[in-house]
């Protein structure tokens, strides 16, 4: 079994110890570091270099959101390749398609249900970032 590398940004604590919880139930080596801000993420990342499996990136957080998260890695010559996944609250298809354009790899709403978080977990460990390539077909995951 590979090793997984995930970083989790949310401004909600809840969510993170839900989504911590849903890790830790896949029966995968999968090494979690949760973050409570998108600058804290983008520390994480910078200093020292971090290179993750997939980032996991709430859009409304205060401070640097999601989209400044976003739009400083992918206008990142180092960091600019790190798989990111948005996991919002937001279904709005004007939000998915600012995401999408501004090169997140995935899109998931967040589930409700704890089975639905898992999957959403499993599905990003399963993609082989370095093939994928997101189009308006396989951008938004849906359980």
């Amino acid at each position: 079994m590979a090793d997984y590398t995930i970083l989790y940004t949310d401004d909600d604590e809840d969510d993170i110890s839900i989504f911590a919880d849903a890790v830790d139930s896949i029966p995968r080596e999968i090494k979690l570091q949760t973050y409570s801000g998108g600058d804290k993420l983008l520390s994480a990342i910078f200093n020292p270099p971090s290179t993750p499996y997939v980032v996991f990136l709430d859009l409304n957080m205060p401070g640097k959101n999601g989209f400044d998260v976003l739009e400083e890695l992918r206008n990142s010559d180092y960091k600019k390749d790190i798989p990111v996944v948005i996991y919002s609250t937001s279904s709005e298809p004007g939000i998915i398609e600012k995401c999408r354009s501004l090169g997140a790899n995935a899109f998931i709403t967040k589930p409700v249900l704890m089975s639905d978080i898992i999957k959403s977990i499993e599905h990003a460990i399963q993609v082989e970032w370095d093939k994928f390539i997101p189009t308006k077909s396989n951008f938004v995951f849906k359980f």
